[in-house]
C-alpha cells in the first residue's frame, strides 16, 4: 500500500524538517539580538537537509534521498527571491 521509498515522501520531508527549523529560527530571532542577521540561519535550515539526504542514502533509500534532494532546491530558490526581493 504505502512504499516507504519514494520521491514523495522524500519531498516531504525535505520541506517539513527544515520549515520546522525556520519556525525556530523565527521565534529565536525574535527573543535572541545576536540573531538578527539571519542569512546564515535561513541556510542552516536548508542545510539540515544534507544530513537527512546522507541518512536515506545510507538506508539504502534512495528515491526519498532524491525527493530531498529535489525540496532542497526549492528552499534555495525560496531563500535566494527573499533576499533579492530584500
Amino acid at each position: 500500500m504505502f512504499k516507504k521509498d519514494n520521491i514523495w515522501l522524500g519531498l516531504a520531508v525535505g520541506l517539513i524538517f527544515p520549515g520546522i527549523a525556520y519556525v525556530i529560527v523565527e521565534v529565536l530571532k525574535k527573543n535572541i539580538r545576536i540573531l538578527e542577521k539571519d542569512d546564515l540561519l535561513y541556510i542552516g535550515c536548508v542545510a539540515i537537509n544534507l544530513f537527512l539526504v546522507r541518512y536515506f542514502f545510507k538506508s539504502n533509500s534512495e528515491n526519498t534521498a532524491r525527493g530531498i534532494v529535489a525540496s532542497t532546491f526549492i528552499c534555495a530558490f525560496v531563500f535566494f527571491m527573499y533576499k533579492v526581493r530584500q
